[in-house]
């Protein structure tokens, strides 16, 4: 690999990102075209060729042309040199239909997989509030926000918070902060805070004090002990468990969010629905002192 990134890095980004496309392509949906990559890119056809061209060069061995369908198809011997093959890597490019990571939006379905998904409720501050927040963020500045507390404490009232980091639950973003009315750190949900302005003031207390945000832990997760034996199995073999132990590393501060998005069983004695809550938390003492709020 250490050949093939030195290689890569010699190109030019516009030009890599067409390779990528074109390995991409080529593994998942099992061809290739010159139309393809012009289309992709919005290209001219002697372009797309000549990009496909400097691909069989630097990875003779990859494609094979085929007649019937008018393009190149994968060899046995395919092997990627520039694009990120994983299904972690290129699930989110089919969702997004885009040809790669980072690369210009596409006019048409440039894979033509069918991808669909949940149509959940819109939970975005507003843009200037947003900007607000990401500047306060990148020049480590103190920012302060009117935030709509569901608790109802200080709902509405002015706060001076020192942000440093974002976070994507996948049902909604949050701002990692030192609250100076609180004297803690604390995640702040982005579409409750209605105003924010950026002061012109350092913070005093970064990421580097926030010890559940840079300290990491390991969630020890297992099958629902009511779950039946064929359904625990499956979802052993879903996780890619060891020793029928699901575990992940995650940062102290979101393992809340970890155990709410996998819909973790966390009452003491397993008592929800199996079905619908199929995993329970293994070091339960362990973990809960960094997610109280989540455990029942």
């Amino acid at each position: 690999m250490a050949s093939t990134e030195k290689s890569a890095a010699k190109i030019k980004w516009n030009t890599l990102q067409r390779l990528q496309y074109i390995e991409i392509k080529a593994y998942y949906t099992g061809v290739v075209s010159r139309s393809d990559v012009a289309k992709a890119f919005g290209i001219s056809d002697a372009a797309a060729t000549k990009d496909l061209n400097a691909y069989n060069q630097a990875a003779p061995n990859n494609l094979i042309y085929k007649h019937s369908v008018y393009g190149f198809v994968p060899a046995d011997s395919f092997k990627e040199i520039y694009a990120d093959l994983s299904p972690a890597a290129v699930l989110p490019l089919f969702t997004e239909n885009l040809p790669v990571l980072g690369g210009p939006p596409a006019m048409g379905a440039v894979y033509g997989i069918p991808v669909d998904t949940l149509p959940l409720p819109v939970r975005l501050p507003g843009k200037s509030v947003l900007a607000q927040i990401v500047r306060a963020i990148k020049h480590n500045k103190k920012l302060v926000i009117t935030y709509k507390s569901l608790s109802g404490r200080e709902s509405n009232e002015q706060r001076t918070i020192e942000p440093h980091a974002l976070i994507n639950t996948g049902l909604r973003w949050h701002v990692r902060a030192y609250s100076q009315n609180t004297f803690d750190f604390r995640d702040y949900v982005l579409s409750r805070i209605t105003q924010a302005e950026m002061l012109n003031e350092e913070v005093e207390s970064g990421a580097a004090y926030d010890d559940d945000w840079v300290e990491l832990t390991t969630l020890q997760l297992a099958p629902h002990p009511k779950l039946e034996e064929k359904k625990r199995l499956n979802l052993l073999y879903d996780y890619g468990a060891e020793n029928d132990v699901i575990e992940l590393n995650v940062r102290r501060s979101l393992v809340g969010y970890v155990l709410q998005k996998l819909s973790v069983d966390t009452t003491s004695d397993h008592s929800l629905n199996p079905n619908k809550y199929q995993m329970i938390v293994l070091n339960r003492d362990e973990i809960e002192p960094f997610a109280g709020w989540a455990f029942l």
